[in-house]
């Protein structure tokens, strides 16, 4: 029997505690049976932390944390499909085929497309999770990138965890718990993710996506272990393409000018990624909202019906600048990735390089500086990675970060 855990990879503990409080969660209609000891403060065990000392049974509020790209949303709707399955934790494939395509009547999401989650869609969210489950056992909520919420939002939100409807389960992903505000904290039950194995997520991409072994295996070694950049990476040539120039760019500055230039040139690679991501779906977006409205495709838009496009619009608009934020952001974690192996060749340091189709490269790097210029230019990443979260201009940003990555020996 096919179950709703085999898509997962690199969480075995996780999965463990998930699948045994989706079992222990049947039948019972009492509070009890969805929130077992909710009144104690005793970590569980293995992946878990949170408010009951038993790690696998079942409570009306979790939130899921780990790094990017270690699966929390993936783990979240295989719960959910779990609970909304009838009779079964290892989720039946009408259930699963529903839940992956968000359409079915007793869950919720809230998936933000902007930088931060606003106080109405946790409102709108809060609505519909006060209505009783109408064809399975619960009503299940699920907040990706609840971090993205703001302390007055989170207030919102606390209420909800307070006091939820007797058949209602939250599920919340984060990065980590320190990202939400203590008081969300203490009403949930947190399971921490690991970061997985290389080898983990090439067999996942291998067997889901049916790539080359070969190129999986270089997928994941160079997403580090990220699931979805590792899938991306797998399937699009384009994307591979972009990367690689990404690394040539910065291995070849030898001047300021050459770091401003770069500047330029990422910004745009970054700009250009965002597009790939966002402008097929913005168009088929807009190609459904046309045909909902009775508008057919080229023919005037009735005045009457414009400002529900021009609220497409924004929400479209919304998600480039988002888009185009986790673009400079994936080339900033490709830049970590190149300086800190140049770093492990210049210490001999016994640890397999990330980016070793470009091994050469990365010894001729290691040659024309010492590890102190290395160390420099990661800390100048990771600081051009939080003026660009802080709304500083990505360019200034970038040229900032790009001049102390200038070596002896560069092509200019």
């Amino acid at each position: 029997m096919v179950s709703v855990w085999d898509d997962l990879t690199g969480q075995p503990e996780a999965i463990r505690i998930f699948r045994a409080a989706a079992a222990g969660s049947g039948g019972a209609g009492s509070r009890a049976a969805v929130d077992g000891a909710a009144g104690d403060d005793a970590a569980t065990d293995g992946a878990g932390s949170g408010r009951s000392g038993d790690s696998s049974s079942m409570t009306h509020s979790w939130l899921i944390t780990g790094p990017p790209g270690s699966g929390r949303s993936n783990l979240a709707y295989a719960f959910a499909t779990a609970l909304l399955s009838p009779g079964t934790p290892e989720g039946d494939r009408l259930t699963k085929k529903q839940v992956d395509a968000r359409t079915h009547p007793d869950l919720g999401v809230l998936s933000t497309e902007r930088v931060i989650i606003s106080r109405a869609e946790v409102r709108a969210l809060l609505a519909a999770s006060q209505f009783s489950p109408s064809v399975s056992r619960f009503r299940v909520m699920v907040i990706e990138d609840a971090d993205r919420m703001t302390e007055i939002t989170s207030n919102v939100l606390l209420k909800a965890l307070e006091e939820p409807p007797e058949r209602t389960v939250w599920i919340l992903c984060a990065p980590s718990e320190a990202d939400l505000l203590p008081t969300i904290r203490s009403r949930v039950r947190s399971v921490r993710l690991r970061v997985p194995s290389v080898d983990e997520v090439a067999a996942l991409i291998e067997r889901r996506d049916g790539v080359d072994p070969a190129i999986a295996l270089r997928a994941a070694r160079e997403a580090q272990s990220h699931i979805g950049m590792a899938h991306r990476l797998a399937t699009s040539a384009e994307a591979r393409s972009r990367r690689e120039e990404t690394l040539r760019v910065a291995l070849g500055i030898g001047s300021v000018a050459g770091a401003v230039e770069a500047a330029t040139r990422l910004l745009a690679i970054a700009t250009d990624d965002a597009k790939a991501i966002t402008v097929e779906r913005d168009a088929e977006e807009r190609e459904s909202a046309l045909r909902s409205l009775g508008v057919q495709q080229g023919g005037p838009v009735p005045a009457a019906l414009r400002s529900q496009l021009r609220s497409l619009e924004e929400d479209q608009k919304r998600r480039a600048t988002r888009s185009l934020r986790d673009g400079l952001d994936r080339i900033l974690v490709d830049l970590q990735s190149l300086y800190r192996d140049i770093l492990l060749l210049q210490l001999d340091a016994p640890v397999e390089t990330v980016n070793a189709a470009i091994q050469p490269e990365l010894e001729e790097a290691a040659r024309a500086a010492g590890p102190v210029e290395s160390l420099a230019t990661l800390d100048a990443i990771a600081l051009a990675r939080t003026r660009i979260d802080a709304n500083v201009s990505p360019a200034l940003s970038l040229e900032a970060m790009l001049i102390s990555a200038i070596r002896k020996g560069s092509a200019l």
